[in-house]
């Protein structure tokens, strides 16, 4: 087995410690705040990185501002809908959900707008994964179901988010197909930055208690997340369709509840369990490749 072919199941289990993340550091700072400390780190390490390793800038201002939009795509909007909408009380479990929803969406608009070819065993796929999701999370949806009318705004945070990162990864499949990802990656925390710290100051008091678990959080947030993590996202939106990348979504809650699991202590029952096997099923399908055609008979 290639490296290459790891980098799916890396991208996943990397992905899925964001939940973790969120929970370790929700009690000690404000998400846009610390969203913007998160995004300023990333960027001083991707630039040190680009500038160590020589690797290539975007080569016009028409590239950077393609990748800065993208950065405000994947990370300000994205990030910042699903912190937000965990810190004013979403359970993990129901944002995890909605994030669950991405293929559904991808799907729709790569279908509607022919962007890309959706084959049937994908849809049967996207479809039995989300069945999977909701059989995870099903017993965190019926403990918070008494509470949706308090979570109103912040389901909707929640919602914009999705649509965002959506919309981020067609965006980057179809303006930034070229360039090193060290210095795409650089101009989109700068996008991310101009639009997160002025957010930030608005609306919150910027307050952030340092501790060791905020250290730890910020440190594997950078270097794991903001970019390990996106070096990976890029690599594969580059080599495939998105469509299968974000199938790849379906895994992210399963594994986080299972971190959650060894982590936290949180329960796991059988449904979950099963719900989990039957996600990777249907990731399986929707990422599956198309057999090749038979060669005719001579």
């Amino acid at each position: 087995m290639s490296l290459i072919a790891l980098v799916p199941a890396v991208f996943v289990f990397i992905w899925s410690t964001g939940w973790i993340m969120a929970r370790l550091i929700a009690p000690y700072g404000e998400p846009l705040t610390f969203l913007s400390v998160r995004y300023l780190c990333a960027f001083v390490v991707a630039a040190a990185l680009t500038l160590i390793t020589r690797a290539k800038w975007p080569a016009s201002r028409t590239a950077i501002f393609h990748a800065m939009v993208s950065g405000v795509l994947l990370h300000a909007v994205y990030l910042g809908g699903v912190w937000i909408a965990v810190r004013m009380g979403v359970p993990a479990g129901i944002s995890a959900l909605v994030a669950a929803l991405q293929p559904l969406m991808t799907g729709i608009i790569a279908q509607a707008f022919g962007l890309e070819r959706i084959r049937l065993v994908q849809g049967v796929g996207i479809f039995i994964g989300l069945l999977g999701v909701l059989a995870v999370i099903s017993p965190k949806l019926m403990v918070a179901s008494g509470e949706w009318a308090h979570l109103g705004p912040a389901f909707i945070i929640n919602v914009i988010g999705m649509i965002s990162v959506t919309l981020g990864t067609f965006y980057q499949k179809r303006f930034i197909a070229q360039g090193d990802f060290l210095g795409v990656i650089t101009w989109q925390y700068v996008g991310a930055i101009l639009v997160t710290l002025p957010a930030a100051y608005l609306f919150e008091t910027m307050h952030i208690e340092w501790r060791m678990e905020t250290w730890i959080g910020l440190a594997w947030s950078v270097l794991v997340l903001s970019i390990a993590a996106i070096l990976l996202m890029l690599l594969m939106i580059r080599r495939g369709a998105v469509s299968k990348l974000s199938a790849l979504i379906y895994l992210i809650p399963p594994t986080a509840a299972a971190q959650a699991y060894v982590l936290f202590g949180e329960t796991m029952t059988l449904l979950q369990v099963a719900g989990m096997a039957v996600t990777a099923f249907g990731v399986y399908l929707a990422t599956k490749a198309p057999s090749p055609p038979k060669e005719p008979v001579s």
